[in-house]
């Protein structure tokens, strides 16, 4: 059991030394807030990604996707209101020049934050939690990207990178409406990049200025907005729990008040985890009324109502939308999962003797970077040939693999722990005879044999996003 105070620490550690998440532009002294994923942190975020899309997606009926570009007609972000009010508080230092959200310094001084459509709460009597000097007024910051588009660089170039995926869905809506033969309700759904400026971004990978979004934008009619919100939050519960195997203790589904939930919104959710820097929300779950499509309409002078053929009435849908954030879910995986525990050291293939100190990821099977590791117990012998053959087996079925033949039993065994391997396949000398491989499990340490022809067929079967 690893204490909360310490995880982050050893959370980020790890992440480093086994190839999760580094720092962005380490080479070049680093780039504030930015993280590069390497080959177990990029698969395993491949993995969450593919997850949500079989879930949400994929063995739906009511569903479709879209992939929308970052950059789109800038008029459509005057539609949705981000020119004008995409903003956070900002307040500066006048003593040691660091910069806050002003909700944040709320936050730690257990104050209730305005939302942020509300005029910025005084902050007179707060001071700078670095010196103590004193704060600024507050200013509102608009958080979109600028950039130009062409080869001038005037007002009539200028665009934003998206601050959100769900900006790209809304402007689609009447092709995907008239092309998908869909009928109320039904979903669109985008998995992508955005962008915000972020004033104070940190947490590792919890708030960042470039992240991945998986969301949803569920069209209804507008009586049909209340069973299909509880629908989606059934479905949110199914996901953090059968998906990411995360502990209901550890979450927190936050019913927004009225007053402090945004003006267009009938209800809003916010599914909080309880990360170890504190309980912090990790996805959401609005009614968006109708409000995105009738600022859409009223801007593009296109009408964007439904036609239901059996009424031939003409319906602007209400929106339900599950926003989930993917960088934080690997955030929350990674934090729900780390543990550690004592393990017997290894010795020829097997775990006795005195217990040492081990640090595990207890990833689900389907989430896992790698699914299985395979070892020759030695180079020599014909056991190294026997293992590469495996290991290159169950690559050619799409079984993410790895084949190591280095250091001792114990220390290859201690590395697959620390990057979730679920299953370690070791290579013996009886395998030459028997034609049998020792298969252990990571978490509970117990060993058991099984002929080799079976093992890709073995893992197949353990592997679920159920």
């Amino acid at each position: 059991m690893i204490p909360s105070e310490k995880k982050m620490d050893i959370l980020i550690s790890l992440c480093k030394r086994r190839g999760f998440i580094y720092p962005g532009s380490e080479i070049y002294g680093g780039f504030a807030n930015t993280w590069d994923y390497g080959p177990y942190g990029v698969e395993l975020k491949r993995n969450i990604r593919e997850a949500w899309w079989n879930m949400f997606v994929r063995r739906r009926a009511d569903m479709v996707g879209v992939d929308t570009p970052i950059i789109i007609n800038p008029k459509a972000w005057e539609a949705s209101g981000h020119i004008s009010s995409f903003s956070d508080p900002l307040v500066d230092c006048k003593s040691c020049k660091r910069r806050f959200r002003a909700d944040h310094l709320l936050e730690q001084i257990s104050a209730k934050p305005g939302y942020d459509k509300e005029k910025p709460q005084d902050l007179k009597d707060v001071r700078c939690p670095e010196c103590g000097g004193s704060l600024t007024d507050v200013r509102q910051f608009n958080m979109m990207f600028k950039t130009s588009v062409g080869v001038t660089e005037d007002d009539s170039s200028v665009a934003y990178l998206r601050p959100e995926t769900a900006g790209g869905m809304f402007v689609a809506w009447k092709n995907v409406r008239d092309t998908a033969r869909k009928r109320l309700p039904f979903g669109i759904a985008q998995v992508g990049k955005a962008f915000r400026n972020e004033i104070t971004p940190g947490n590792f990978i919890f708030r960042t200025r470039e992240f991945d979004q998986m969301e949803v934008e569920y069209f209804v009619k507008p009586e049909q907005a209340p069973e299909s919100f509880e629908m989606w939050l059934k479905v949110l519960k199914s996901w953090v729990e059968d998906v990411l195997h995360i502990s209901p203790k550890n979450v927190e589904y936050v019913e927004i008040s009225e007053k402090d939930r945004a003006f267009y919104s009938a209800r809003t959710i916010d599914v909080e985890y309880k990360y170890p820097f504190g309980q912090k929300e990790l996805y959401g779950l609005a009614n968006r009324t109708d409000y995105d499509l009738s600022r859409h309409q009223e801007f593009s002078k296109e009408d964007l109502r439904w036609l239901d053929p059996e009424t031939n009435e003409k319906i602007l849908p209400f929106v339900i939308e599950p926003s989930l954030g993917l960088d934080r879910s690997v955030l929350a995986v990674l934090c729900e999962h780390l543990d550690s525990d004592e393990a017997p050291v290894a010795s020829e293939g097997e775990e006795k003797g005195e217990d040492e100190d081990r640090l595990v990821l207890r990833l689900p099977p389907a989430l896992a970077p790698v699914k299985a590791a395979i070892f020759p117990l030695q180079k020599k012998g014909g056991l190294a040939e026997i293992a590469t053959d495996l290991a290159e087996s169950l690559r050619k079925k799409g079984i993410a693999v790895e084949y190591d033949e280095s250091g001792s039993i114990g220390k290859r065994y201690r590395r697959q722990d620390e990057i979730g391997t679920p299953w370690c396949f070791t290579v013996d000398r009886e395998s030459v005879e028997d034609k049998c491989v020792t298969v252990r499990d990571r978490d509970k340490m117990d060993q058991t044999r099984i002929p080799i022809a079976d093992v890709p067929r073995w893992i197949m079967d353990r592997i679920s996003y159920e």
